[in-house]
């Protein structure tokens, strides 16, 4: 048996060979050469290998700790918390699918899922499979809910990370805290909320790929059809039908201008019930026969009513009523407002404070605020308006959402001390309004309430046919509340009560005669239903425990 003799450069015959096994356990033979007796190894199986085992290869040792998130903002932020010891690397989303040339539902087994990692994401996996080999710790770290559960799932599967060595850890804020706590506290991937969101991808699959074929036949080529999309155009389909089989009908309002003394002193009044019951005021026939009696009788006041009425502040945030929001107030559309706020959640440059989330996750449909979360925004609230501002106890409020995941928080700012005003200058006008909302609408929800004034006019017009009974309603802010700092926008068919409020003079009595200075009839028509916005269509959806907030947009 020979091998090359690095002395005599050349091959000679081994002398004393032994049959041995290197490090990879790989057969070798050891000897020396037979000629100088220098040291000579030869790399191959021989037959004196023959019944010897191979040791097992010895691994190479595991050092460090890999956290992977979804995107590299998120892992920027996260990596300035962490600091030295860890490896943040993205996903950049999910990193397996269904395949797209086909079903890959397979319906006859349980509806069994085909996955793939898609061409676009091999080159992302092959790294995070290396790098996963590599460290001693993996931590999970994508975004808490549903989706972000499964994308922790599917990375474990595709880069065949070992389940011995990963922790599943959640934030709901990229803050120092936040993100110190959750490494304290990692636990198991949650395999309910994998297969929740496993469900409702089949779901997905299964219509949209019986329905998008005839969509791009019918209407358009690659248009997309999915278990919401499909619904809320059944929604749309319908209201449009209720609108084009919409028959106006005609309706009329007296109302009247009145006044104690002088006509700086004039108010209005609204017809309310003639002869105490609701009055018929179908066409003009009608009307003009009552307007004839009203004004030549007397008018005098027979009822005056004082109160209050408090008006609580809004719930903070969720998904739905942000987007909702959004496009009421800054003229936002769904996908917009979630994509600031991604921004606004994966943490941005705040000059001396460094890179920081501005806001919790904003895929929620729980109202719930963290103790802490309450606690600094009461201690904000004392010093920055006055402890009259602050409600005594911290407020609760009621999840409307259908099957609401109770263990998120609301949308809020992480810190209510980073007013907006002070941020300006690090974000871009949009990143700034849609911050400023979020803040506005939290620390508005953690305030006392509003308290108004209100006052009630009875006035009689006396007519010899008819008792004919006017009223004005109005009110004046008597201690500002949360509305010192928010104030919820309202959709156009919403607005008619603040549009009825009279300012009503002072020193009225009862009894006291009113002078008529003109009657106001109006004719009206019945108006169909309105078309769907963008926030109202959001907003049925939920009401009807349809879709997922983060899928409107």
């Amino acid at each position: 048996m020979e091998a090359y003799c690095v002395r005599c450069k050349e091959k000679r015959e081994i002398a004393n060979p032994v049959a041995d096994f290197n490090k990879n356990g790989t057969p070798v033979t050891v000897g020396v050469c037979s000629v100088c007796g220098t040291k000579v190894y030869r790399i191959g199986r021989t037959p004196a290998h023959e019944g010897m085992i191979a040791p097992s290869k010895r691994e190479k040792p595991r050092s460090g700790k890999l956290v992977i998130v979804e995107s590299p903002a998120k892992a920027k932020t996260v990596g300035r918390f962490l600091g030295k010891g860890y490896t943040v690397r993205a996903s950049v989303g999910h990193v397996r699918d269904l395949l797209r040339s086909e079903l890959s539902v397979d319906v006859d087994h349980d509806f069994e899922p085909k996955y793939r990692v898609p061409n676009e994401k091999r080159q992302v996996v092959k790294e995070l499979k290396s790098l996963a080999k590599e460290a001693e710790e993996i931590y999970l770290a994508t975004d808490p809910d549903r989706e972000g559960e499964a994308i922790a799932w599917h990375l474990l599967e595709a880069a065949e990370i070992d389940p011995n060595l990963y922790h599943r850890v959640v934030f709901h804020e990229i803050t120092e805290p936040a993100i110190n706590e959750a490494f304290s506290h990692p636990r198991m991937i949650d395999m309910n909320l994998v297969d929740a969101q496993q469900a409702r991808r089949i779901l997905d699959r299964l219509v949209g790929y019986s329905i998008s074929p005839l969509l791009w036949e019918k209407v358009r080529s690659r248009l997309s059809a999915g278990r919401v999309q499909s619904v809320a155009l059944r929604l749309i389909v319908e209201r449009e039908r209720e609108i084009d089989a919409f028959v106006p009908v005609e309706y009329w309002s007296i109302a009247a201008e009145v006044t104690p003394k002088t006509k700086a002193q004039a108010y209005l009044v609204r017809l309310l019930k003639i002869d105490d019951k609701d009055p018929d005021l179908s066409n003009k026939e009608t009307v003009d026969g009552y307007l004839k009696e009203i004004e030549v009788s007397p008018f005098a006041i027979s009822k005056i009513k004082k109160g209050e009425r408090k008006r609580k502040p809004s719930a903070p945030f969720i998904t739905s009523t942000l987007q909702q929001e959004a496009s009421r107030k800054l003229g936002y559309t769904a996908r917009r407002t979630m994509m600031i706020a991604q921004q606004l959640y994966e943490g941005l440059e705040v000059g001396e404070g460094g890179t920081t989330g501005l806001i919790t996750y904003m895929r929620t449909d729980s109202t719930n605020v963290a103790e802490q979360a309450q606690a600094e925004t009461r201690d904000f609230i004392q010093k920055q308006y006055g402890e009259g501002f602050v409600p005594p106890s911290a407020p609760q409020y009621k999840t409307r959402a259908v099957s609401a995941q109770e263990a998120h928080e609301a949308i809020r700012p992480t810190s209510v001390f980073r007013i907006p005003d002070r941020l300006k200058a690090h974000l871009t006008p949009e990143q700034f309004k849609l911050y400023q909302l979020i803040w506005q609408r939290f620390v508005a929800s953690q305030m006392e309430t509003a308290i108004y004034d209100t006052m009630s006019v009875d006035v009689t017009a006396a007519g010899s046919a008819h008792q004919y009974l006017f009223r004005a309603s109005g009110s004046t802010l008597r201690f500002p509340g949360f509305l010192i700092v928010y104030e919820e926008a309202q959709d156009e068919d919403q607005k008619s009560e603040d549009a009825d409020n009279v300012k009503i003079p002072t020193g009225l009595e009862e009894g006291q005669k009113q002078q008529l200075l003109r009657l106001l009839p109006e004719q009206h028509f019945t108006q169909p239903p309105p078309r769907y916005t963008e926030a109202s269509l959001v907003q049925v959806l939920e009401e009807n425990g349809i879709g997922r907030p983060s899928t409107y947009a």
